[in-house]
């Protein structure tokens, strides 16, 4: 089988927020991490070259295929933030409504600038999607 594409590595995290371009999406990652640091108690790690993770686990498929992957996090992309609520199986639509502009993907949600969502809302779709995860895997620091 083969590895996930997506490792965990030893990059800055630090580093990592503070070269995102333009200004205004590093301010807004910035926040991103530290709002992720309150809800998840871990500490962040690179995920690939521009994922920020919180915590992680480890899946074991029916197909046998297996891996580790990031808990919960965030990657400021160009065109909007990627946020990874894992493991995307559970219908967050009543916390949807209230989080404000945004779009979704199967365990990604797509934010344009943090002033176009409430933050408090963010934060608890962050810790439902932790709850979710752990009847699936456990999750661990990372």
């Amino acid at each position: 089988m083969s590895e996930n594409k997506t490792q965990m590595t030893e990059a800055d995290v630090g580093a990592f927020l503070a070269s995102v371009e333009p200004a205004r999406k590093s301010q807004d990652a910035q926040v991103l991490d530290a709002l992720f640091r309150e809800v998840t108690g871990f500490q962040p790690r690179m995920w690939g070259p521009a994922i920020v993770g919180y915590g992680q686990y480890h899946y074991v498929y029916k197909t046998g295929r297996e891996g580790d992957f990031l808990a919960t996090g965030f990657s400021p992309r160009k065109a909007a933030h990627s946020i990874y609520i894992m493991p995307g199986y559970a219908n967050f639509g009543d916390i949807l409504t209230r989080l404000g502009k945004h779009k979704t993907g199967r365990s990604c949600l797509y934010v344009n600038k943090l002033a176009d969502i409430d933050l408090d809302v963010l934060a608890e779709l962050i810790a439902a999607g932790l709850r979710d995860l752990e009847t699936y895997w456990p999750v661990k620091p990372s």
